[in-house]
């Protein structure tokens, strides 16, 4: 790839001559875990779980980012557009609800490729497309008909806080348009008979230390911009001060109940369709081992 301008960014990284974009991505495809998951939403996870494909590299500047290992240090080991096929295919024959891309927006192009040679062929479960909200209209209007599952977050509505948090002072509003884009191609979301989504957006949001009154400006954006029937809304308590944090001390702790219910009032007010965590989500354990399982050949 050259000229790279996929996400908002915009860096115009020559990828394909060896030169890493501001996301860490270069001109392989770079995977650091590829399994079944059960610890995405209900509808998303299931009975049988989430086929999870985690791509190195990313976007936004988390300083708190539970994923740091691939996401800021891009571990992980190339493969080809074969392999990733493959990858899919095995995900869907273990039984998987669905093959949820994650973090996959450096790779749009070579995801596309793949999924022209299999899908609605050889691979027939939906596909998500898991996101960290930071997205183009124009890279995302590509994925029309291949994603029928968006999976978003929407992190902040202060351009303050997501400039110091994620060194992404437009995120707001890159997010809020990614986010309209993902719901006009999915329209309002589809359960099947045993509650497992098929089609449509989920939004999550996490609740940070120090940011209630931000969580709750958020919620009121969702609510303004997409209403309370068309998505879901997942309302996230696992924060857990990893990577940079500690050179935040406001948010180098955990989050309060206080907080979280605080956030979580707001939603119930709304009346949205959706998902809570228990406050005892917030452990590092449900951060997965990216140990290149699923990548390795067998």
């Amino acid at each position: 790839m050259s000229s790279c301008m996929l996400c908002p960014r915009m860096c115009g990284a020559e990828r394909s001559n060896g030169q890493r974009g501001i996301c860490g991505a270069g001109n392989e495809i770079l995977l650091a875990r590829a399994a079944l998951h059960m610890w995405e939403e209900p509808c998303i996870s299931g009975t049988r779980g989430s086929g999870t494909v985690f791509f190195s590299g990313c976007q936004l500047g988390c300083v708190f980012c539970q994923n740091y290992k691939i996401s800021a240090e891009c571990f992980g080991l190339p493969v080809t557009e074969e392999r990733l096929a493959g990858i899919f295919l095995s995900l869907q024959e273990r039984g998987a609800h669905n093959i949820n891309l994650v973090s996959a927006a450096p790779y749009t192009e070579a995801v596309l490729r793949v999924l022209d040679r299999i899908r609605g062929r050889e691979l027939t479960v939906p596909v998500v497309w898991n996101s960290g909200g930071y997205e183009r209209v124009e890279t995302l209007k590509r994925l029309n008909g291949y994603v029928d599952i968006y999976l978003p977050d929407y992190k902040y509505h202060s351009a303050e806080r997501a400039k110091k948090y994620s060194a992404a002072a437009d995120y707001p509003d890159i997010a809020l348009a990614a986010i309209s884009e993902m719901v006009r191609q999915t329209g309002k979301y589809v359960l099947d008979d045993d509650g497992i989504m098929t089609r449509g957006c989920v939004i999550r949001h996490l609740v940070m230390p120090g940011g209630r009154h931000d969580s709750i400006a958020c919620v009121d954006d969702i609510a303004q911009n997409f209403g309370t029937d068309e998505v879901l809304l997942s309302l996230m308590s696992q924060y857990t001060p990893f990577y940079r944090a500690e050179e935040f001390p406001e948010i180098n702790r955990r989050v309060t109940t206080f907080e979280y219910e605080s956030v979580c009032r707001k939603v119930r007010e709304y009346g949205f369709r959706g998902f809570f965590q228990e406050k005892s989500s917030a452990k590092e354990e449900y951060t997965p081992p990216f140990d290149l399982e699923g990548v390795l050949p067998t």
